[in-house]
């Protein structure tokens, strides 16, 4: 569905459409006010505007009317309901994550809303088909499951993205990697027609790497606007969309691949290996707020980035690093899909290994440092 070419402008066009709409979204948060002010608990010292998600979604609305437009992706849009779902849940998740940048929203209210968006999703059929079960096989979800399944995607993806996103550029480069890595394993998938024709995944794949690609300039270290919640839970969307419509519509009945990935871990499987770094830092999240008996929404310091930090790494270098795990995890994916004829990890796990000693044990860190940088990001609590 669509050719390489194809695929790249409308990535293209998702990225140019969110770079050149950001300044204008947040010149617009600025005479509004719509800015995280600083705190205790906040990294950043000026207020800074914290509604990105808007222009995300502009890159998202760019892009399909493009497609749309391109004979090429014509077969995906002619007498298939799942672009106008798609739109319109992106809209619903974007409004609520917006709202709560702007002014809070409780965690229930939140909850809610996303559910509404998972109907949205399967009322206009973005849903899975089947689910395969590593080692056991396959389900077929039939009408009573398909919705409880879309919710709990949804769900998991949107907080995973919402979780990780405490520094400058950590989550956009985080989904950026991931979805870079998906739309090359979606597409070799569609290529091989072992997906249920037409797919979107790999287009929606596509666009969100292009707003990530877009966004990223003004939200790196020193970040002059934020994503928030709005543009987190847009880039969860967005992630759950592509990769249910994918790993959950693979053909079930094919015995043979050329890659021993696919049928070993399932199609499903896959982009949770992808998005390993936030999907391990929610579970792990989960595991250590049961342990204490707080809440899911209550705020702490025991994420991911705040545990590099307290390890002595700076900002910048955290993100480096869960940027560097992320890409791992994705060549873990991608490496037996296309190299048919071993099935040696070797170099993968040297890789590994040279990224952990790096991570606990790069020589810059020293003490003084770590008890600095503690100090600092202790009052950091962005969910």
């Amino acid at each position: 569905m669509g050719d390489v070419t194809g695929y790249l402008v409308i990535g293209s066009v998702a990225m140019a459409v969110t770079a050149s709409t950001t300044p204008v979204v947040r010149a617009f948060a600025r005479r509004r006010n719509w800015v995280a002010l600083p705190s205790d608990r906040k990294v950043h010292t000026v207020p800074t505007p914290d509604v990105g998600g808007i222009a995300m979604f502009a890159g998202v609305l760019a892009a399909m009317f493009v497609a749309w437009q391109m004979d090429r992706f014509s077969p995906l849009f002619d007498g298939n309901s799942e672009p106008t779902g798609l739109l319109l849940g992106a809209l619903v998740i974007l409004i609520v994550g917006v709202r709560d940048d702007v002014k809070e929203v409780s965690a229930p209210a939140r909850v809610v809303a996303t559910v509404f968006t998972g109907m949205i999703l399967v009322w206009f059929g973005v849903t899975m088909f089947y689910f395969r079960i590593p080692f056991l096989g396959v389900l077929q979800l039939s009408d009573d499951w398909v919705p409880i399944v879309t919710v709990f995607w949804l769900l998991g993806m949107t907080q995973a993205v919402n979780l990780i996103d405490g520094l400058d550029g950590l989550a956009a480069g985080i989904v950026a990697i991931g979805s870079t890595a998906f739309f090359i394993y979606s597409y070799h998938l569609s290529g091989l027609g072992l997906l249920s024709e037409p797919n979107f995944g790999p287009l929606i794949a596509i666009i969100t790497v292009g707003v990530c690609v877009g966004f990223l300039p003004y939200n790196f270290n020193g970040a002059s606007i934020f994503m928030g919640d709005g543009g987190a839970y847009l880039l969860g969307f967005l992630v759950a969309v592509s990769t249910s419509v994918v790993g959950g519509r693979a053909d079930p009945t094919t015995q043979a691949f050329s890659g021993q990935t696919y049928f070993f871990l399932a199609p499903l499987v896959i982009p949770l290996i992808i998005l390993g770094v936030p999907v391990f830092d929610v579970l792990f999240a989960i595991v250590r707020r049961v342990s204490k008996r707080q809440g899911f929404a209550t705020a702490d310091t025991g994420h991911l980035h705040h545990r590099l930090i307290r390890l002595g790494h700076g900002p910048r270098r955290a993100v480096a690093i869960l940027w560097g795990w992320t890409a791992l995890l994705s060549a873990f994916v991608l490496y037996p899909v296309f190299n048919t004829t071993t099935t040696n990890f070797v170099p993968l796990g040297l890789l590994g290994l040279v990224l952990f000693l790096y991570t606990v044990l790069h020589p810059d860190i020293d003490r003084a440092k770590k008890d600095e940088n503690a100090s600092h990001f202790d009052r950091v609590t962005k969910d």
